[in-house]
């Protein structure tokens, strides 16, 4: 037990030396690059992030409490969450159908289907709210079979949720997508000849390693349908009390010179986007842990 015991301490010893040595040979270009990366993210994030709250200090606490609590805010940030959240859920499961078809199965025109994903990325988002305007007007193509159903598209909150499920559904799909690639086929197979179906091996097997990745795309493809303006601005309508979304509203009060209770506004969506992103980024860190051993 003694050697033993002297013999673990020493290559122990020995391993610490090699870590420092190495740590300190590290350091000179962790400093030069972290300095960059502090520089860079100071002068694109935070310094432009820090004038919403300058403006925003320049409310009274009445004031800001009284801009925020008003009926038209109140209203408008139910109809931003609600539309997101319900796009959101969307996007989750259609995002895993597609990633899952797009990885597990070839067919002709995978490789169009593959860049058609990424379109939402490069489209201009005022393009992307004309083009759902026009499609689903009472003039346009779905539009007008809509109508015939008595649904109407355009003007109305299903109108939002479309374009922000739009603009979103490449998040979840990008996040899914090399988890899936990764993933170990021969647990699958393992499962499939003790008799399991496809859809216990989805549900036991396939979902729970896919889980950190689907709840993080699913947390970004939210963040961005919150901040979405683009696309919606043309088929919402803008109707306050009714399809004003919180962009929006935060848009007419710019237009008007009022920078505070634009910023205001815009304090709290970011408050509560950053806290969306937060929690994501520490529940994918602790899966890699857990994935890693690493308690």
């Amino acid at each position: 037990m003694e050697v033993y015991s002297t013999g673990y301490t020493a290559e122990t010893e020995r391993f610490g030396q090699e870590m420092e040595s190495s740590t300190k040979k590290i350091i000179p270009g962790f400093r030069l690059t972290f300095g960059i990366t502090v520089t860079f993210l100071g002068l694109l994030v935070i310094l432009p992030l820090s004038y919403i709250v300058i403006y925003t200090l320049k409310l009274s606490p009445e004031r800001f409490f009284q801009v925020i609590f008003s009926k038209r805010v109140v209203t408008s940030f139910a109809l931003s969450l609600s539309s997101a959240l319900i796009a959101t859920l969307v996007n989750t499961v259609m995002g895993v159908v597609i990633a899952f078809v797009l990885v597990r199965y070839e067919f002709p025109g995978k490789r169009i289907m593959d860049a058609l994903i990424e379109i939402p990325f490069a489209l201009p988002t005022s393009v992307a709210g004309i083009s759902l305007t026009a499609l689903y007007g009472e003039r346009g193509v779905l539009g007008k079979l809509y109508s015939h159903l008595g649904i109407s598209v355009a003007y109305t909150r299903l109108g939002i949720i479309i374009a922000l499920t739009f603009v979103s559904i490449p998040y979840v799909v990008r996040s899914v997508e090399p988890v899936l690639n990764n993933l170990d086929h021969s647990i699958e197979e393992a499962a499939g000849s003790m008799g399991a179906s496809r859809s216990l091996i989805f549900r036991r097997v396939i979902f729970p390693e896919i889980a950190p990745a689907v709840f993080s795309g699913a947390a970004l493809s939210f963040g961005r349908c919150l901040g979405e303006y683009g696309s919606v601005v043309f088929i919402a309508g803008n109707m306050p009390y009714k399809t004003e979304i919180v962009p929006i509203i935060i848009m007419s009060r710019l237009q008007e010179f009022n920078y505070s209770e634009a910023s205001a506004i815009a304090f709290v969506m970011l408050i509560f986007s950053f806290m969306i992103l937060f929690i994501s980024n520490i529940v994918s860190s602790h899966n890699i842990k857990i994935k890693a051993g690493i308690r």
